[in-house]
């Protein structure tokens, strides 16, 4: 496939067609993550500072609107079009794509994740040879999107990067391995299954790297305890981080 698709005025609906926006793209109401409240830790009558009443809410960026921008149109096309060619529609696999920094993020069904970077590293005019590793995040207050998966993909033949990013439930963990089409993929979603929970099915031996195998919960994780052990110096102590004031 070439860099641009021209338009086929032969084409019809049940074809695809690149060039349109996938699910989500141009909606205005953004999806809540959390709500912080306060400053300093302090709840009630014991904040003096004046900022207890600060209120700051955190949502996930926008999705994108075409054009894009750049070289992100053509190779959307491109990704739609191979999609399409496997008998997946990119509307199916896409929740939506987000462009920050510029940075281009797709986002996608867990479901569909393999197809879909069987696509990337495939095509020849996409061409996304090299998956850097995969990073966990935690969302403790985004129900049902509480664990992301983060890819970081680049092809080397195009010069280009992307990002590609999966979200489960923290109620059912599971995310595809991708280690059958990224094999260097192997030890970053064990790193990332040891520090934050997310189970990587298919993976070839999914079991701790750095924490010892009997290890309990996932460190990374924001609703892991702190821990740690009271510090005396000189008469002085200081107390673990959980016994600590606590900061937001």
């Amino acid at each position: 496939m070439s860099d641009s698709t021209p338009s086929d005025p032969q084409t019809t609906a049940t074809e695809p067609v690149a060039g349109q926006d996938v699910a989500g793209a141009g909606e205005s109401a953004q999806e809540v993550i959390e709500v912080k409240r306060g400053s300093f830790g302090v709840i009630g009558t014991g904040d003096t500072s004046g900022f207890g009443g600060l209120v700051d809410k955190i949502e996930t960026e926008p999705a994108a609107s075409r054009p894009y921008g750049g070289w992100f149109d053509d190779a959307t096309d491109e990704l739609e079009l191979a999609l399409a060619d496997r008998g997946l529609p990119a509307t199916e696999a896409i929740e939506r794509i987000v462009i920050e920094h510029g940075e281009i993020t797709y986002h996608v069904r867990r479901e569909h994740l393999i197809p879909f970077v069987t696509a990337l590293r495939n095509e020849p005019a996409l061409r996304f040879e090299w998956c850097s590793g995969v990073s966990g995040i935690h969302y403790p207050d985004f129900v049902g999107k509480e664990l992301h998966a983060v890819y970081h993909l680049t092809s080397i033949t195009h010069g280009r990067s992307i990002r590609v990013e999966v979200s489960c439930p923290d109620t059912d963990p599971h995310i595809p391995s991708i280690v059958s089409v990224y094999p260097t993929n192997d030890w970053h979603e064990r790193e990332t299954y040891d520090f934050f929970g997310i189970v990587f099915d298919g993976h070839p031996a999914l079991t701790r790297i750095l924490m010892p195998d009997d290890w309990v919960g996932h460190p990374q994780r924001k609703d892991y305890p702190l821990n740690g052990i009271a510090v005396e110096y000189k008469g002085a102590t200081v107390p673990p981080p959980d016994d600590r004031r606590g900061y937001n």
